[in-house]
């Protein structure tokens, strides 16, 4: 069973977070998905990434942090389009700053942050450096953060067995193959197939440039076909990575007693 931390009572809560139970904070985005997916998508898989990974290592899932930072156009499709809805940089890192320190605040001496949105990371990165360096000014020395993008624990098997004509990169998967087979395995209710927009991948060039020229962008805001998804594709992602996460964090936090 996996324990979601604002369904639990205080108390229990207390008594998790002395036992020495890990939190998962899942790190989303409120970002456009094409037509065939809704805006939620990142904090949706986030959370349900860091559920699954919680149960296999008895560790708790925090609320997800529902913003995140500004889609860009060659790897969200840009934040130029209506319904992304993002926060600067710098309040970025000051929630992930404010969380680590509110958690270690409970006692929490082991916390992951499962970033579901790719644009998160670094600024994410610099809240929790910031916070721990807040911490050991202070005498607190026991603190450990771990940052973990879902995507990155795909291995190269997994990517064969997804994408048999070729893997276009993980730049290009905004709304493609993986997002859309993880949504048709999870909230299948929530993507509409007929709404997909088949087309080649996008052809963006190896660079910024500001203004967004809102013309790169394909109409569909997706910068791959989310055709060839499948739940059985999503549930293969969603048992490997989350697997693979799970031992990654079992390992770098010594836990002997995790879930089941």
């Amino acid at each position: 069973m996996t324990e979601y931390m604002d369904e639990l009572d205080a108390f229990s809560y207390r008594e998790k977070i002395a036992a020495g139970a890990p939190v998962l904070i899942p790190a989303g985005s409120i970002e456009q998905h094409g037509r065939h997916m809704p805006l939620n998508v990142d904090v949706l898989l986030s959370r349900a990434m860091a559920g699954r990974t919680a149960k296999q290592i008895g560790a708790i899932v925090a609320p997800p942090i529902v913003y995140g930072y500004k889609s860009q156009q060659r790897s969200g499709g840009g934040n130029h389009l209506t319904g992304t809805t993002s926060l600067d940089a710098e309040t970025v890192i000051a929630i992930a700053k404010a969380l680590v320190l509110e958690f270690a605040r409970h006692g929490a001496g082991k916390i992951g942050i499962i970033n579901g949105h790719f644009e998160n990371y670094q600024f994410l990165y610099e809240g929790v450096d910031l916070a721990l360096r807040e911490l050991r000014h202070g005498g607190t020395e026991d603190v450990t953060v771990m940052l973990l993008s879902y995507w990155d624990f795909v291995d190269d098997r997994t990517i064969d067995e997804l994408y048999p004509d070729g893997f276009t990169g993980w730049d290009l998967e905004h709304g493609g193959v993986l997002e859309t087979s993880l949504m048709l395995h999870l909230f299948p209710e929530r993507v509409d197939m007929t709404q997909v927009d088949d087309v080649p991948p996008a052809e963006l060039p190896n660079y910024d440039v500001l203004p967004v020229r809102p013309e790169l962008t394909p109409a569909s805001g997706c910068l791959s076909s989310g055709a060839n998804a499948s739940a059985e594709k999503g549930k293969l992602l969603l048992d490997r990575a989350t697997s693979a996460m799970a031992g990654a964090i079992a390992a770098e936090f010594d836990l002997t007693d995790s879930g089941t």
